[in-house]
């Protein structure tokens, strides 16, 4: 019998951690699944426990050079001519600095979305989470933007090469989806879709309109660039009707989300001014495209998201609530409804966060203060999404 979702855990993921700085911190994990917990909506017989990734399947998308890399570096006293060559490989840098168990780390993360992927195509699962991937920015030969291997790209070189089936790739992260991008340029089997900031302002400077994608795979490639400081409504009005288009283009056989939260107005890295809001419907408009047009067939993933108390446990939990009909979603679901989270995991946590932690699963938009050129910035945003539009 398929089960409707599965929920993958991949032990070592929580090793997955550059140093005490830095913002990429695994804790994210611990929570978001602790607040499924402890709202009841995330049992034992979800789970599937994931395996790291053999050398294989990181060479669908990775370099043996650069798999070589990051090996020797992640040992625990690197010779001094690997430590030379890092920044060759993109892994000597503030963003990706290599550390102690780093190819053990990524290749667990790889793991758990080769999993999630395989889970949904051979028909254990129609829909697969795996919180722990996402790691959008790496490439082929170097990492970046705090990604070491890119397991996304590999979810879908793997699900092409066993499959054969045609993959929508839908990154809802602040940051483009440059890594994926790239890996399937020209490839007319694999569409990528990236609602982001513009890289006029933010990292990694690309995802502009004319990124369509190259040779055969012209037109594979869809960038949404959003305008610094776009709300909730503006965000929301050019997803919905660019990724439905999308869906409705490219008929894929399955969608691989990425769900990075940090579009949110309280993340430290970008200057997006959404609210949880964005982060409860857009799980389920892509929950409703799989059903639509994939039979089903969903697999999501994590992503960036760096205020970890206050943003990421709810965002993250969203996409399991979504993939799994939960009925928080629909008591959410009117205009101005709003629930608190369990008291249990606000007491487990609180203690160790630098912040208060949030008492509700949304935000009180009451107290925010609307941003200045609203209508200004919603109408660029609205220009873009048109010329999108008509490239489909």
């Amino acid at each position: 019998m398929t089960a409707n979702a599965v929920f993958i855990y991949s032990p070592e993921a929580k090793r997955y951690k550059f140093n005490q700085e830095h913002p990429f911190n695994p804790i994210r994990l611990a929570l978001a699944k602790h607040l499924l917990e402890a709202a009841g909506a995330l049992k034992d017989e979800h789970m599937l426990t994931a395996s790291p990734a053999g050398e294989d399947q990181l060479k669908l998308v990775h370099r043996y050079d650069y798999v070589e890399a990051v090996r020797r570096l992640g040992s625990p006293q690197p010779v001094p001519a690997d430590v030379a060559g890092a920044d060759k490989f993109g892994l000597g840098t503030e963003d990706t600095p290599y550390f102690p168990g780093m190819h053990a780390a990524a290749a667990a993360i790889v793991g758990g979305s080769v999993l999630a992927a395989d889970a949904v195509m051979d028909g254990r699962a129609r829909h697969a989470y795996h919180m722990a991937g996402g790691l959008h920015h790496a490439f082929p030969d170097r990492g970046a933007g705090f990604c070491v291997y890119n397991d996304a790209a590999i979810a879908i070189a793997h699900i092409r090469k066993r499959y054969g089936a045609r993959v929508l790739y839908i990154d809802t992260d602040v940051h483009h989806g440059d890594g994926v991008q790239w890996s399937f340029y020209a490839d007319p089997d694999v569409c990528t879709y990236s609602i982001h900031e513009t890289g006029k302002y933010l990292f990694p400077g690309t995802g502009f309109v004319h990124e369509r994608g190259a040779d055969a795979g012209f037109g594979a490639s869809i960038n949404v660039p959003m305008e610094p400081y776009t709300e909730d409504d503006s965000w929301l009005d050019s997803f919905r009707a660019t990724v439905s288009r999308a869906a409705e283009y490219f008929k894929p056989d399955v969608i691989v989300s990425q769900h990075g939260c940090d579009a949110h107005a309280y993340d430290p890295l970008s200057h997006i001014h959404c609210s949880m809001r964005i982060y409860q419907a857009m799980p389920a408009i892509i929950h409703d495209l799989a059903h639509r047009y994939a039979e089903g067939r969903w697999v999501a993933l994590g992503g960036g998201g760096y205020d970890i108390w206050r943003v990421v446990p709810r965002a993250w939990a969203f996409v399991w609530l979504a993939m799994t009909d939960h009925p928080l979603m629909d008591r959410l679901a009117p205009e101005g409804a709003n629930e608190p989270l369990p008291l249990a995991w606000q007491e487990h946590w609180a203690a160790l966060s630098d912040a208060p932690l949030p008492a509700d699963w949304l935000d009180d938009l009451a107290a925010w203060t609307p941003m200045p050129r609203r209508g200004e910035i919603a109408a660029r945003n609205k220009e873009v999404a048109g010329i999108v539009l008509q490239q489909l």
